[in-house]
């Protein structure tokens, strides 16, 4: 007589454990996601990351989100010889005829290497869910293993101006070609009297321990873009004192390109663009307006896109030094990235300043009294590199200065 009752009640409790399973569920997936989508998502948000307490200065907020670990951590990862396809990028048409791009496509060898529509810079539009996971598990300068997620999430939610997604705006130059001219520092420019020649580009790339001054009728002066990485960039302050280089070049039309090799390139290109000392890491405290000026904004900025380095090292810079010990070290020097950034942006390229043929001939650097030799270091392969110079001067797609 009691089956019915009892029957009922086992239908209760089983309509209440599979209530408390959905819910449970429901909660694993909204209040439990996994933490990059719930980081991301709040940075995706506007606003900032993170409330800080009145009278907190800007960006200490970020003092907050402790670091995913050192760049250096994890698994060291070459850049693979199969390029992932990122999404590609809408450039700005050129109405120039004889153009780097028409000539790499007439050429039969490098027609198969230049891929135009890589992404040259990273802007905030790029950072999403799906970007972080692709690109978390390739080492720097390749992608973002071992660095922290609100760090470079929170750096490039700050590249969100217009200017931050084109090199140069093509409307500021009546129609025709933009000529380009990349200076490196190579001892070939001392007593070149280049210096109108280069001047006379519409834009000018420098780089690390760019001296100019008492060097003007051999470089120029003209400067619309400064590369480098923190590393390059502050071990030139200390290098080349001596030569008069004691602050990087600055002026309202100037534009900085970050190289991201490390998580230190993130954190000063976020401080930089707040107006805030860096908050974290090995340049803690650091000043940015002393290097870019006290008028910096997001506008002054390039980030050079992970994808875009990973092409470039896979395509055009393979070294050998990919198979040894050095992998993990190795990557394109300064000045060749930069020049392969001009190569594709700009609609012609000359090279000034970089290694040649007889480099034995020339100081390391132009600016220096007494010969010194050229220095070969593990994490650079300047042979492939002078290799690669030639083979594109021959090839009509860089015009490159020797002597």
């Amino acid at each position: 007589m009691g089956s019915p009752h009892w029957k009922r009640l086992c239908l209760l409790l089983l309509a209440g454990l599979t209530s408390s399973l959905l819910l449970y569920s429901h909660y694993r997936a909204t209040v439990e996601a996994p933490t990059s989508q719930r980081i991301i998502a709040s940075l995706l948000q506007p606003g900032p990351l993170v409330p800080a307490p009145s009278g907190t200065p800007q960006g200490a907020s970020s003092r907050r989100w402790a670091l995913g670990g050192s760049s250096e951590s994890g698994n060291s990862l070459q850049p693979s010889a199969e390029l992932e396809e990122p999404e590609p990028s809408r450039k700005q048409p050129s109405p120039c005829l004889h153009s780097v791009t028409a000539r790499a496509k007439a050429d039969p060898k490098f027609r198969e290497i230049f891929r135009f529509n890589t992404p040259v810079l990273m802007w905030d539009q790029h950072f999403t869910l799906e970007t972080w996971n692709r690109l978390k598990t390739r080492h720097v300068p390749y992608g973002w293993q071992g660095l922290s997620l609100a760090v470079v999430g929170s750096t490039l939610q700050l590249l969100n101006a217009s200017a931050n997604r084109h090199l140069f705006d093509r409307a500021a130059f009546s129609g025709g070609c933009v000529r380009c001219a990349v200076v490196g520092n190579g001892g070939i420019l001392n007593g070149s009297r280049q210096g109108k020649a280069i001047d006379s580009h519409h834009l000018v790339f420098r780089l690390n321990g760019a001296v100019i001054k008492g060097f003007e009728e051999d470089v120029g002066t003209k400067v619309s873009f400064y590369g480098f990485t923190v590393n390059t960039m502050k071990n030139s302050l200390i290098s080349y004192e001596e030569y008069g280089f004691t602050q990087i070049p600055q002026g309202k039309d100037l534009r900085y390109i970050f190289i991201p090799s490390d998580v230190r390139d993130y954190l000063m290109l976020k401080s930089a663009i707040q107006g805030s000392p860096v908050p974290e890491g090995s340049d803690k405290g650091d000043d940015p307006q002393k290097y870019f000026g006290l008028e910096a904004s997001a506008e002054k900025f390039k980030l050079l896109h992970p994808d875009f380095l990973q092409y470039l090292t896979a395509r055009f810079l393979r070294s050998e030094l990919l198979n040894t010990q050095y992998s993990s070290l190795y990557m394109p020097s300064t000045g060749a990235l930069m020049l392969l950034t001009a190569l594709h942006t700009c609609d012609q390229v000359s090279a000034y300043g970089f290694i040649t043929a007889n480099y034995e001939q020339f100081s390391d650097h132009y600016y220096e009294v007494e010969k010194k030799p050229l220095v070969f270091y593990a994490n650079h392969d300047m042979l492939l590199e002078a290799a690669l110079w030639r083979s594109l001067h021959r090839a009509g797609i860089i015009t490159l200065y020797q002597r």
